[in-house]
């Protein structure tokens, strides 16, 4: 005897959509604004890059202009600028992850060491304070400072040291460029790392206390380790973006004496594509910048997730 059994059929998408939409409309209006900014200015303008493949005109249009391949990342690659710009960007990049990513984790520790409440919130307003001047401002005070006259070279010849234009060095740029972004940034950069550390359990340290652990021993064995998947996932984050080196600070610090150090991809890129018109030449070096970026961000994930167990994906 064949019992009828009852199928439940499942409801169709359009039909599912309208019941979440009705029961979670605040939600969808809230997370709206977010959707819309990414659809208009990160999505949509993506089809641009198929002038990297034309050779572009405005007045044909984008696709009005006429194929070219990949002759322009032919150009890229065997021109005259391409081994300087890249090498600039790796040892500016390299630069910046070995002096400049440790410092907000660093930074974050210490605040976190600090007894005094009043204290630790008088250090984080002023190591947050250099994050909202102005980057011309910032830059502007750089090049005052590293005059010839400026407050750093008084301070060398204070100790005996002569006075020299720091910035009209080449050798000067780099130490410069570095040393003011770990000025600016790092205070930003360590609310997050403060924040992992507000979520460690307290009975982990006062376990350790017990144990006659003191301060140096709990930072090794309990608030480093904690704050691992956090210090990774920043990593990769920084991997996925390598080779984007502000280039508006490059551009307000450099000079023809400091070409040689200092001009990057994206500097490269503003000059070529802005000034010279070479909007599709310019389009190509930065597909070939982000393509790149993109390697190393799955690349850190992959290992990430090997060594530690931690990954975004």
């Amino acid at each position: 005897m064949i019992k009828n059994q009852s199928y439940k059929v499942e409801e169709p998408f359009i039909v599912r959509l309208k019941k979440d939409l009705k029961v979670n409309t605040s939600l969808y209006f809230i997370v709206l604004p977010v959707v819309l900014f990414y659809l208009v200015f990160r999505y949509f303008p993506m089809y641009g890059t198929l002038i990297a493949f034309k050779n572009y005109s405005p007045g044909l249009g984008i696709f009005g202009s006429p194929w070219v391949g990949f002759s322009h990342f032919i150009r890229f690659f065997t021109g005259n600028f391409f081994v300087r710009v890249v090498s600039n960007t790796f040892i500016l990049s390299f630069y910046e992850l070995l002096f400049g990513f440790p410092m907000p984790i660093i930074l974050a520790i210490l605040i976190n060491e600090v007894r005094s409440r009043r204290y630790r919130k008088l250090v984080q307003t002023v190591t947050y304070m250099p994050f909202f001047i102005s980057l011309v401002v910032v830059c502007g005070m750089i090049v005052q400072f590293s005059a010839t006259d400026g407050i750093i070279n008084d301070i060398i010849y204070l100790f005996g040291g002569r006075r020299v234009p720091l910035m009209q060095r080449a050798s000067y740029f780099r130490p410069m460029f570095i040393i003011s972004g770990i000025w600016q940034h790092s205070g930003w950069g360590s609310i997050i790392y403060l924040a992992a550390l507000m979520a460690i359990d307290p009975s982990l340290y006062e376990s350790a206390e017990i144990d006659g652990a003191n301060r140096f021993q709990k930072i090794r064995y309990i608030t480093i380790p904690s704050i691992v998947p956090t210090i990774v996932i920043m990593f990769i984050l920084r991997m996925g973006r390598i080779l984007n080196i502000g280039f508006e600070k490059i551009i307000l610090l450099y000079n023809p004496s400091t070409y040689q150090v200092a001009d990057v991809i994206s500097s490269y890129v503003y000059r070529v594509g802005l000034t010279n018109f070479s909007w599709s030449y310019s389009t190509a070096v930065g597909l070939v910048n982000s393509v790149v970026n993109l390697m190393f961000l799955v690349a850190a994930n992959k290992l990430s997730k090997k060594a530690t167990d931690s990954s975004l994906w």
